[in-house]
């Protein structure tokens, strides 16, 4: 599969980043773009946040996840899905592999 240029990954490590995660994840929008979000490591604390059930409104399902290892090593049950999500967005770190090839363009925060 080759990259879409009208794709946006955003790949999101750290949870002090939601305002920006947001703010890229609007401004993709607005240029036409699809952005493609993936939380993994400590990033996945900002399930929880107020902030995250706006960046699910922002992205279709199939284009937003988290990373299920992430969420367990952090504490949280994996089959407790956070608002916003449904169970299968509850992702690999393979959902990654498959976001760096089918984006154009790609931001890790």
């Amino acid at each position: 599969m080759s990259a879409d240029p009208n794709k946006f990954g955003i790949f999101v490590t750290s949870p002090q980043y939601m305002r920006h995660v947001l703010g890229v994840t609007k401004a993709a929008v607005r240029a036409g773009m699809k952005p493609m979000v993936f939380f993994s490591f400590k990033a996945v604390h900002l399930a929880k946040s107020p902030e995250f059930a706006e960046v699910a409104s922002l992205c279709e399902i199939k284009n937003l996840a988290i990373c299920v290892a992430s969420y367990q090593c952090e504490g949280y049950d994996p089959n407790d899905v956070p608002n916003g999500l449904t169970g299968r967005q509850m992702a690999t770190q393979a959902y990654h592999g498959a976001l760096l090839e089918e984006c154009g363009k790609y931001l890790v925060l």
